[in-house]
């Protein structure tokens, strides 16, 4: 097992979180039985890159296997060439060192994806890297030269239709006469010389035991891997497989699939500096094929696409708003917003905002709508709990639409709902309590003061100001009261100890595992408050322009490469669980000792010009509308838009 198409679901920093619940799984006495059928999605993370990093990580190798493929395919450094499978991306990155100009890779692991765009920013390379399934590869027809498929990363799928399926992509994207490359397992050599148990040291403080057998059909090698540190256990007990393609075989396929030209380049021997177990690496085949193909006819000249854009109704009550109502700062939000569309020249947009009429709208012009923009974040009559009633009625009515949907917004309205799955998933949250109306549960907090109280329903920081952060049991009972009384809040409140770490937020537009992308994270800067106010971005700071609250600004996050990993790998978690869809903004904060605990999760955050997750963008050096764009495009890769068979 080596370079993959797999998606990491935990770097090294997750994995810290259980290692207390880490157990292996003893003897066993058939491997295949234990094997999950989407290991691939589990395996790939930090942990591969130690195991496997004898040949991964040694650029000597990679330099070398570069020289080969670029002497046998007599590649032109204009070629446009994708890395398919491409793990950390060491090959596309030594490719970029020699000045390839169009170099992509491609891989299920957004951990190793991340690993490999921080590595092409850190050496300035021209590399562009994507995540996705090799099984539905999200480039288009007919764009690339040469795919390569290296490092062992062919054959993971339970099916062999899945196998076919990838070849399959690789001749859609391939050019006409463009060619492939693959360097996978000699399946004829390991089927007779695999070695049934084994171990070595990877360093001082880690060795790894292996077992492996041939499954119930012969045709895949079915490996366990206990990963053990010498000072915590065992940390990772994990079963994978692959499928044992010989020479014969993998020819038989590509002719079948449509290839011609089809090279074996002779076997690969593997010798690395550690050289105990190569496993899956030790030998393996060099193949080269080429697609006589025709081009793909072009389809035919875009339409402007027709998006209704659903936004609050500035005729009603807000009772979230300072005055109750719609504002001049609020107009000129909209009128930012309408600026920002016009610059978005592929999109014909329409406007509603009259709630009372808004049903019958939809109805009447459903046909001429290709899908929604749904801005409405204000909620149904500006009713801030019926923000998934209009998800709910846009599903009835069949008609698609950015953002999530009314699950997901269901669960993300009731903040401590929201602490209890991540809980559940060993996601680090602030202590809290969850008090009803009629509750004094909160005379005995489990932790200690200071603690903030705030509402446990909605959103735009209701009901959270300067006084909420509380340091004694009578300033906590006087909070209670005025949030109940004079904000005539009945529904339940949480209380949590108060975090005075680093503030900060997450953004992704996107959906993963396929395409998305992780904005920049920024962090509040609370600089120009007097010492004496509590550090928090509550209602003061976002609705009312007079307090020193307003001066709050944000910036660049200034946390550690381990901090960051953990968190973003929390937030595609909570993204996938709480089924998100399209863009979504994730607050945490860190603790006095430094480590983040996850606040809250706003699906359809908020979309104002000056808000946080345009302030993300503008750090990725993302315009206003193309933040918008990039949102939009996110929502018809999702529904599979097709702009020319939406409408009559």
């Amino acid at each position: 097992m080596r370079e993959n198409s797999s998606e990491l679901e935990s770097d090294v920093s997750t994995n810290n979180l259980n290692l207390k619940n880490k157990k292996t799984l003893g003897p066993i006495k058939n491997l295949e039985s234990y094997l999950n059928l989407n290991w691939w999605c589990e395996i790939f993370n930090s942990n591969y890159l130690k195991t496997d990093g004898d040949i991964v990580n040694d650029n000597q190798i990679t330099t070398q296997e570069v020289s080969n493929i670029i002497e046998i395919l007599g590649i032109d450094e204009d070629d446009k060439i994708l890395d398919l499978c491409c793990g950390h991306g060491r090959h596309s990155l030594e490719f970029a060192r020699r000045g390839f100009k169009n170099i992509y890779g491609f891989d299920k692991s957004s951990y190793l994806i991340r690993k490999a765009r921080q590595s092409a920013l850190k050496e300035n390379l021209n590399s562009q890297f994507r995540e996705g399934d090799a099984r539905k590869i999200s480039y288009s027809t007919d764009t690339f030269d040469i795919v390569l498929l290296l490092g062992n990363s062919f054959g993971y799928f339970e099916s062999i239709q899945d196998d076919f399926k990838v070849l399959e992509e690789i001749i859609r994207i391939l050019k006409p006469w463009g060619k492939i490359f693959l360097d996978l397992a000699d399946g004829e050599f390991l089927k007779n010389n695999y070695q049934p148990r084994s171990w070595e040291w990877i360093d001082k403080n880690l060795f790894v035991c292996r077992e492996r057998s041939l499954s119930l059909d012969k045709e895949r090698l079915i490996t366990r891997e206990v990963i053990t540190n010498v000072n915590k256990g065992v940390i990772a007990d994990q079963i994978y497989a692959e499928r044992l393609y010989t020479l014969k075989k993998i020819e038989s396929i590509l002719k079948k699939i449509g290839f011609s030209n089809i090279i074996c380049h002779g076997d690969l021997i593997s010798s690395t500096h550690r050289n105990q177990d190569l496993g899956m690496m030790e030998r393996r085949l060099l193949i080269s094929a080429q697609i006589k193909k025709e081009w793909t006819p072009k389809k035919p000249k875009k339409v402007l696409k027709n998006i209704a854009v659903l936004m609050g109704d500035p005729k009603k009550i807000d009772n979230v708003k300072p005055n109750n109502s719609f504002d001049e700062d609020d107009i000129y939000t909209i009128d930012q917003l309408k600026s920002a569309l016009k610059d978005l020249d592929s999109f014909n947009f329409m406007f509603y905002n009259n709630h009372d009429i808004l049903i019958w709208e939809l109805i009447k012009n459903k046909k001429k709508i290709d899908y929604i923009f749904n801005l409405c974040d204000e909620g149904f009559n500006n009713d801030a709990r019926k923000e998934l009633h209009i998800a709910a009625l846009l599903e009835m009515l069949d008609i698609p639409y950015t953002g999530s949907g009314p699950q997901c917004l269901a669960f993300c309205y009731d903040k401590s709902l929201v602490r209890g799955i991540a809980k559940e998933m060993d996601i680090p949250v602030a202590d809290g309590i969850y008090i009803k109306e009629e509750d004094l549960a909160y005379t005995f907090l489990p932790f200690n003061f200071p603690v903030l109280v705030k509402p446990n329903l909605g959103d735009s920081s209701y009901g959270i100001t300067q006084r909420n952060v509380v340091n004694n049991k009578e300033e906590l009972i006087n909070v209670i009261s005025e949030l109940r009384v004079q904000f005539g809040y009945s529904n339940p409140l949480l209380i949590e100890e108060y975090l005075t770490g680093a503030d900060i937020s997450v953004g992704i537009i996107g959906n993963p595992p396929e395409l998305y992308k992780v904005l920049p994270i920024i962090e509040e800067d609370y600089s120009s408050l007097p010492d004496d106010l509590p550090r928090i971005c509550g209602y003061e700071a976002k609705w009312m322009p007079n307090s020193p609250y307003w001066k709050i600004t944000s910036k660049l996050a200034q946390i550690s490469e381990e901090s960051k990993n953990l968190i973003i790998d929390c937030c595609l978690k909570l993204f996938k669980r709480l089924e998100c869809r399209d863009y979504c903004r994730f607050d945490w904060r860190f603790d006095k000792e430094g480590n983040p605990k996850l606040l809250e999760v706003n699906p359809n955050p908020g979309w104002c010009w000056d808000g946080h997750l345009a302030k993300m963008a503008k750090f990725d050096n993302l315009s206003y509308s193309k933040m918008i764009e990039e949102i939009l495009l996110a929502t018809e890769n999702r529904i599979g838009f097709m702009q020319n068979n939406q409408r009559d």
